[in-house]
């Protein structure tokens, strides 16, 4: 079987004081073939992810980063699935703004290759929209899931806690605008596009506040 990325968009309402009740899409990432695959980002909906996954075996639940819209079917999935769930340690005391008791299985540190159904994923440490945002690099797919850092229409969003502006702009220009142009960038909302589209929009936006 040859891998290939499978999109599935969920609907959910985000949590927290400072959240309104306006429904929010999240684009939930499935990599894999028939066999097993693995998520990127198990948002709001767990039942509706298990049954795009189907009898599949899934490896992992990769958590880009923390807010509660990209990890609140986390938990669910995995105690579904049995696949550990992966989040960058920068963005533990976020994570237990929506799981207290509970915590992730594995780390995704800078580097760390995750295997699924004949491809591998890199993972890149890239904070920014929180501490602890990871993308996930997949050559052989020609692909980054990128989560809310980069979207199709440019740099991704700037929270009013948990964000950096300067460390996102400074991730995206040396950690994922450089990757292949042909490069399909595989947003946490929205559209997809490619590095060598969304670089030039970059630069444009850099421009224009600088």
């Amino acid at each position: 079987m040859t891998a290939r990325v499978e999109c599935v968009v969920t609907t959910g309402v985000l949590a927290g004081p400072d959240a309104d009740a306006t429904p929010m899409e999240n684009n939930v990432w499935i990599v894999g073939d028939d066999e097993q695959a693995m998520v990127v980002d198990a948002a709001h909906e767990p039942d509706v992810i298990a049954r795009a996954l189907g009898d599949r075996r899934v490896v992992a639940i990769a958590c880009t980063h923390a807010h509660s819209g990209h990890v609140d079917a986390a938990v669910a999935l995995s105690d579904h699935t049995g696949a550990p769930i992966m989040l960058h340690p920068d963005d533990l005391e976020l994570w237990r703004r929506s799981y207290p008791s509970r915590v992730p299985d594995e780390e995704l540190v800078d580097g760390r290759v995750i295997d699924v159904a004949g491809t591998t994923l890199t993972v890149r440490h890239t904070p920014g929209h929180t501490p602890g945002s990871v993308s996930l690099y997949d050559p052989a797919l020609h692909s980054v899931f990128t989560g809310d850092m980069l979207f199709s229409r440019g740099p991704g969003t700037i929270g009013p806690e948990d964000s950096d502006f300067q460390a996102m702009i400074q991730s995206i220009r040396e950690r994922l605008v450089t990757l292949p142009p042909e490069t399909v960038v595989c947003p946490g909302h929205g559209d997809i596009t490619t590095v060598g589209e969304v670089g030039e929009r970059v630069e444009d936006w850099l421009h224009r506040i600088e």
